[in-house]
């Protein structure tokens, strides 16, 4: 992974900790368990980076919902 896709990962966990009101620690268990980190967030940083701050935190959030990793 280089440094701009490991400084967006680390952008996602802690922009998603404040949203979910969750410890960093939590999110990264969650998003690396379910696959959304290393199937989804790191092999699609190059369109998913262009997302404004919002759009990408509702797009992860679904996405969590339909993984079963946040309530629905």
């Amino acid at each position: 992974m280089d440094k701009k896709t490991l400084e967006f990962v680390t952008f996602c966990i802690g922009k998603l900790s404040v949203l979910l009101k969750l410890p960093q620690q939590d999110v990264y268990k969650r998003l690396k368990d379910s696959g959304i980190l290393y199937d989804y967030i790191i092999p699609s940083y190059d369109v998913l980076h262009t997302f404004s701050s919002r759009y990408l935190m509702e797009d992860l959030t679904d996405y969590m919902r339909e993984k079963g990793v946040l309530p629905v």
